[in-house]
């Protein structure tokens, strides 16, 4: 009997701990409190609030299951190694659901902080638009965007394996709090949001045949197909952010990546980021194919002149002159790819780069008269792309800039709230089906899957800042 069984015993009650732990994780509804601004959007506190829930009962079912072992037959059969063992595992799998706790309590509890909780809201909105494609080649996921320290941003992409199990049913990007607020802080978030938009179309296995098939040929490029393809997953998140910021995709970036010299030329083979200094080169080459312009002339002759490849040695400046005759033929490789999910068209035909040309932003711009009232009707994708274009033309300084973003986060946040009272007020059945916002219907989320996805977690960590 269980009674006489001390081993048993013991590890009932510390199976009994565990339950009383479980009942203490409550839905993050009744957990943290926030203004309505700062609130996510009900699609993704839905589907946060679901997938947390089946992981409660599974847990809880898991637990109950192994007391009742316990007190079976084939517990009092067992030595007190086995018991243990059982118990071990257990406890492991309640670890790693706690864990997935706190990857949503890490990004949810700050939108209880006094105006980075709104302006979070207002990046969600930027970020579900910038994650917004023409056609309908995908269903987006909710997107909820933290703040953390450091330089770099990330991503824990929707629809990848969490730890402990189960799939992941939002995108959670990280921004730097040093990026807040700036036109720079697009380029972060839209690299991030990038990331979801290649995987949800498949580019990285659409794109990886063709330059694994060109490092065959023999030659001086075969080591700059190699590089491109073992970078092809960061290289494609920085052509989606230059396709839908324009030039404060590079600027941003050249923000970022303006570290020491050493860091700035480390060639690692094993990074799956281009190095610093090519990697300004890949997004300037990416402007120039996208937005013929002189700007990006100007922006290398700037960039060079921040890291001159004098001094060099010998074997990087061999590696850097391939890369640089090699780019051209790369970047029209990337812009004229018709990869099976766009069912023949190109990325730059369905990222709307047409309306994106710097004569066009500049016309905006002037046109708005910097006025935040006439930007709020604008996607704000393309509100970051005019801001950031007036910010490289010297028509706007860093303050102006701050300010007027800092006000268009706030609107959108409030927007995006009022539109959903609103469409829940009119049409009660609109939550359920996970409806969103009218500025935002345009990339519907996916309704939450009943059943976990066995797929590889592959989360995005920042090695080089992005």
């Amino acid at each position: 009997m269980l009674a006489t069984a001390p081993a048993s015993i013991f590890l009932a009650q510390e199976a009994r701990s565990l339950l009383t732990r479980l009942s203490r994780v409550r839905p993050f509804a009744l957990e943290i409190p926030s203004v309505l601004a700062a609130a996510v959007t009900p699609a993704a506190q839905t589907a946060v609030e679901a997938h947390m829930a089946r992981g409660r009962r599974r847990l809880r079912t898991m637990v109950l299951g192994y007391l009742r072992w316990l007190r079976g037959a084939q517990a009092q059969d067992a030595t007190p190694a086995e018991v243990q063992a059982r118990f071990t595992f257990l406890r492991l799998r309640f670890n790693a659901m706690l864990s997935q706790f706190d990857i949503f309590a890490d990004a949810l509890v700050q939108r209880t902080e006094h105006d980075n909780g709104v302006r979070l809201a207002g990046l969600d909105v930027v970020a579900a638009d910038a994650l917004c494609i023409s056609g309908g080649y995908f269903e987006a996921p909710p997107v909820i965007c933290y703040l953390d320290r450091g330089h770099g941003a990330a991503i824990r992409r929707a629809r990848t394996r969490l730890p402990g199990g189960g799939e992941n049913p939002v995108a959670i990007v990280r921004i730097p709090r040093e990026r807040m607020v700036g036109s720079g802080i697009a380029s972060s978030l839209v690299h991030e949001v990038g990331h979801q938009g290649a995987a949800l179309l498949d580019l990285v296995n659409s794109l990886r045949p063709i330059l694994q098939a060109l490092q065959q040929k023999d030659g001086a490029e075969q080591v700059a197909w190699t590089i491109f393809e073992r970078c092809i997953s960061e290289i494609l998140a920085d052509f989606w952010a230059v396709a839908k910021v324009g030039v404060s995709a590079t600027t941003g970036l050249i923000g970022v990546v303006s570290l020491p010299r050493a860091f700035v030329f480390r060639i690692n083979m094993d990074d799956p980021h281009p190095f610093p200094w090519i990697r300004v080169r890949l997004s300037t080459a990416m402007g120039r194919a996208l937005y013929p312009h002189p700007q990006w002339a100007r922006l290398e002759q700037m960039w060079d002149a921040f890291y001159p490849l004098a001094g060099l040695d010998e074997p990087r400046q061999r590696v850097i002159a391939v890369l640089l005759k090699t780019l051209p033929a790369f970047v029209a490789l990337l812009a004229n790819h018709r990869p099976r999910a766009l069912r023949g068209r190109t990325l730059p035909e369905v990222l709307g780069v047409a309306e994106r040309q710097p004569a066009r932003l500049a016309q905006l711009f002037q046109a708005w008269g910097g006025s935040p009232a006439e930007m709020r009707r604008a996607a704000p994708s393309l509100v970051f792309a005019v801001i950031g274009q007036a910010r490289a033309d010297g028509k706007i300084n860093p303050e102006e800039e701050s300010r007027l973003l800092t006000s268009l986060l706030t609107y959108w946040a409030v927007r995006g709230t009022l539109d959903m009272s609103a469409l829940c007020g009119q049409r009660p059945h609109a939550v359920a089906r996970f409806e969103a916002p009218a500025h935002a219907r345009a990339a519907r989320p996916v309704p939450v899957r009943r059943r976990a996805s066995l797929t590889a977690l592959q989360t995005h960590h920042a090695t080089t800042p992005n």
